[in-house]
């Protein structure tokens, strides 16, 4: 044996026998590889996350740890698949060593899973014919025949919990909750209680943090206090406090701690958003052409939460500047009056008008819709017709009265995905008050947006419209209706569908036609959008419709292709339309300067609804 003869010959010689030794370790170690077979999907996802010995694939192990690991793999396997209703999987398998390392190759015999049996689901009293705990109980999963699964089970009882907790059974409890499995006859029992307790009223609802004087937010408060408290009420009286556009936070929320004999109050939370907002930019339209942008909205004026709006456009072919107050007044409808005046300077391929407008009008909410009952005062000069040639030129005043119903529903205001809007306008007036001819009009609109499946769109809307006059050529064109552009049938210029009227000229100059509106309008659209990333997509769209006088109407159809950009100040449309079914043949040689008939560029930026 060798032995060193000084203190630095023994270190030396503990460091060569240490570096010896984490040598042979290092040459013991090697990676190991798992594959696992016989079963798929969600249950091949659920055995190798429950493996331990996948969790060192790729990494280094020794001999002896792999085996540990590999020994343990049959009961890791077996208790993974059980959450799904497989209490009997077998495992077959082999640990290879070779060169690069191990490979576990482990064969999965799930065998046949427990299904329920028995359902036993106890709910007794009112709790069990409330709507909403009526679909829960339905809805809940596994039923009879299922396979076994423990998280559709755990989901199934947070359900039904929700669910009792949602309509007013703030101290429900769930009593009893007990799956009993057999497996010789592989099937379950599952049973499950709950006392519901009694049903809570709403109490006071106490508002936190608002900028306004007390009792003004009540009108936006949609239950009445004594009535039966409800998570859907909630969330109502959020959407509605967040829609009003005062507050930068809102919270609503049951105060459960200090309820007490059956009653609950609500505490509602707010922060005041910012009072001025300025707005402005630069902005282009296929239908208006290049144009600047500016306004002021004041969220709030007084206490007593008025709201004034101003905005001003300047664009190649329109121009306005409007203004509207608005004075919010009490109840839960969300009642308010509105005073609004606004100019509007408009020059087109048929029509050019400049006119004054004032309105006023009551606004609230009415059966699910927001209803508006005003009074419009407009005059002003227009004429209509080709700029070189104006059929029509003229002075009017008109004084009418307007109701409108409106409702719109989207679960995304800057990108929708499931929505609606819909629009109906009623208004008449009558010659020598105020008015230079007795008119009834009618107007309806609506849009329908799905997505069929993540990355797909369907876009539908339609308008339909009529008018009644006695003295349709002292109608302006505000109360005329044409077709074409970017909202309406695309392929065709802005306002360059409608009736024609023909108009003799000197010889040797031929006759020649004008459009000059029309008193009915029809307009369908279909659209399909598919988006190739999150903000970038593609669209096909068909559209048709036709602006016509009478019973009579030559049915116009464009369609095309599109870009879709979901960009930072919203969203961006970009269409190229080309005419499908255009005017005939006699309209366009007598309109030849105002029908387009070739590929139109249509470019759109704003909300979907």
């Amino acid at each position: 044996m060798i032995r060193p003869r000084t203190r630095s010959g023994w270190r030396r010689l503990s460091v060569a026998v240490a570096l010896y030794v984490a040598s042979l370790g290092i040459a013991a170690a090697a990676k190991v590889t798992t594959t696992v077979g016989g079963v798929e999907g969600e249950l091949k996802l659920a055995v190798l996350a429950g493996l331990e010995l996948n969790q060192y694939d790729g990494r280094d192990v020794s001999a002896a740890q792999v085996r540990r690991l590999y020994d343990r793999a049959q009961d890791q396997v077996a208790a993974a698949l059980v959450p799904y209703g497989y209490y009997d999987a077998q495992v077959k398998g082999e640990l290879k060593e070779s060169p690069e390392g191990w490979t576990a190759v482990l064969n999965v015999v799930p065998g046949e899973a427990v299904k329920v049996g028995t359902l036993n689901l106890k709910l007794d009293g009112e709790a069990r014919q409330l709507r909403p705990v009526r679909q829960a109980l339905r809805a809940f999963a596994p039923q009879v025949g299922d396979a076994m699964s423990h998280a559709a089970y755990e989901r199934g009882k947070t359900a039904i919990q929700a669910a009792l907790f949602a309509s007013g059974f703030l101290d429900a409890q769930l009593v009893t909750h007990k799956v009993s499995v057999t497996r010789g006859t592989r099937t379950a029992v599952i049973d499950l209680a709950w006392e519901p307790g009694q049903r809570y009223r709403v109490g006071e609802t106490i508002f936190e943090g608002a900028q306004f004087d007390d009792g003004f937010l009540d009108r936006y408060v949609p239950w009445k206090q004594g009535d039966f408290y409800t998570q859907e009420q909630l969330l109502s009286l959020q959407q509605r406090l967040t829609e009003a556009d005062y507050f930068s936070m809102v919270d609503v929320n049951p105060d459960i701690e200090n309820a007490q004999d059956g009653v609950v109050n609500i505490l509602v939370k707010l922060a005041p958003a910012k009072r001025s907002i300025y707005t402005g930019g630069i902005f282009v339209g296929t239908d208006t052409g290049f144009g600047v942008r500016g306004g002021l909205e004041r969220r709030w004026m007084n206490r007593r939460g008025h709201k004034m709006k101003s905005e001003a456009i300047v664009a190649q072919r329109l121009k306005t500047l409007s203004t509207l107050y608005t004075i919010p007044m009490p109840g839960t409808d969300n009642r308010s009056f509105n005073f609004g005046a606004n100019f509007r300077d408009e020059d087109t391929k048929t029509t050019r008008s400049k006119t004054t407008t004032i309105v006023a009008n009551e606004t609230r909410q009415w059966m699910g819709f927001t209803r508006t009952l005003g009074l419009k005062l407009q005059t002003g000069d227009f004429e209509i017709g080709d700029r070189k040639l104006a059929v029509i030129r003229g002075n009017s005043t008109v004084l009418y009265p307007e109701v409108g119903l409106t409702k719109k529903n989207g679960d995304d205001p800057l990108f929708v995905r499931r929505g609606y809007s819909f629009n109906v306008t009623a208004r008449a007036g009558k010659k020598d008050v105020l008015s230079d001819s007795d008119f009834v009009q009618m107007r309806a609109d609506a849009k329908y947006i799905r997505s069929p499946a993540p990355r797909q769109r369907l876009i539908l809307r339609g308008t339909i419209a009529s008018t009644w006059a006695s003295d349709f050529d002292a109608l302006p064109p505000d109360l005329r209706f044409f077709a074409g552009g970017d909202r309406s049938i695309r392929g065709f210029g802005y306002q360059t569908v409608g009736p024609i009227e023909v108009v003799p000229r000197t010889a040797p100059l031929a006759p020649v036609g004008v459009v000059i509106g029309g008193k009915n309008l029809v307009v369908a659209s279909a659209e399909y959008e598919y988006y190739f990333t999150r903000n970038w997509g593609a669209a096909a769209f068909v559209d048709a419709g036709d602006a016509f006088s009478g019973t009579k109407y030559n049915l116009k159809i464009g369609a095309g292709l599109g870009v879709r950009w979901r960009s930072p100040v919203g969203m961006v449309r970009f269409d190229l339309g080309f005419p499908v079914k255009k005017e005939s043949k006699q309209d366009a040689a007598l309109a030849p300067n105002v029908l387009d008939r070739g590929l139109q560029i249509h470019l759109v930026i704003g909300p979907d609804l």
